[in-house]
């Protein structure tokens, strides 16, 4: 007797991959502290660019600023009061904080990439290279850190162009030995040594492997650089530094509030500011923690 049997298969239906973007993305908004700090960030940057069209006030007219009641309290007419130049704070708040965002992201911009490049090349060369580089970071970070912000600022001028470069050229020393660190640990692993004995130069062992796998510190490094450099401008404006009249930010609006409020209660010019101020570098810091784990190659699967 003769036995028919059927030899085809049952196809096996195999689950395609995740998307690495889908993959990131669970793992940041599985940060709840993270979501709403995102949600909170888009709120203070839609009031700091967006708002403004809506909500018109005076903030570069003093002149103009000389007919409206100094110090007035919450009211209709100003949500938030005034201030002691006859401003409307809620204006201000937004108006100030378009200047202290742009500058904070452009300044975290030029340090994130001068201090990647700077530790990159430094622990990935190693030897006579990273010896001379490190002893020169060893004496900028030798120097407070403030106080030479001051000297720069204090010398050459403040205006706003100069503020992004000094802030940005000055503020990557720190990051650039986090990075050191990666690319020092990458040179040595089994792929980077693989790379090496196959032909490929250094600068290509660079780009296809320390750079990859060093993106969840620079994307975290990035995102505390920005908040950094929204507290050293805010530190310059509170010394009397920051962006030039009528031009304003964060810093020099509390440094005007904080003398206000010891010669009378004006609450409303420090309280509401100081509020936003800490929150958004908060924020920033949180988005900072959940990118590094949504980057981090070990919990994406492959």
């Amino acid at each position: 007797m003769t036995v028919v049997t059927d030899l085809a298969a049952p196809a096996v239906a195999v689950a395609e991959p995740t998307p690495m973007w889908r993959q990131r993305a669970r793992i940041f908004f599985s940060n709840k502290l993270a979501t709403v700090s995102v949600i909170f960030l888009l709120v203070i940057i839609f009031g700091c660019y967006v708002v403004p069209l809506f909500y018109s006030t005076n903030q570069s007219n003093a002149a103009l600023a000389l007919m409206t009641p100094f110090n007035q309290a919450p009211s209709a007419a100003h949500w938030l009061g005034t201030d002691s130049s006859g401003y409307d704070e809620l204006g201000r708040i937004f108006y100030g904080g378009g200047y202290s965002l742009t500058l904070g992201i452009l300044a975290g911009f030029i340090t994130i990439v001068v201090g990647t490049l700077y530790g990159m090349i430094s622990g990935f060369f190693g030897g006579f290279t990273d010896t001379v580089m490190m002893r020169v970071l060893d004496a900028f970070l030798s120097i407070p850190y403030l106080f030479f912000l001051i000297t720069l600022v204090s010398i050459f001028g403040r205006s706003t162009t100069f503020l992004i470069v000094v802030i940005g050229l000055t503020g990557w020393w720190g990051n650039a030995r986090i990075i050191r660190g990666d690319a020092m640990l990458i040179r040595g692993l089994e792929y980077s040594q693989a790379s090496k004995a196959m032909g490929g130069s250094k600068w290509h062992i660079i780009r296809r492997h320390v750079f990859p796998n060093s993106i969840s510190n620079i994307v975290t490094v990035a995102t505390f650089s920005v908040a950094d450099a929204i507290l050293f401008l805010s530190a310059l404006g509170f010394l009397g530094l920051g962006i030039k009249l009528p031009e304003t930010d964060w810093g020099t609006m509390l440094q005007s509030g904080t003398t206000a409020l010891q010669s009378a209660n004006y609450w409303w010019e420090v309280y509401p500011l100081a509020i936003v101020f800490i929150l958004v570098v908060v924020a920033i810091n949180y988005i900072g923690d959940a990118l590094r784990d949504a980057f981090e190659v070990r919990l994406v699967e492959r």
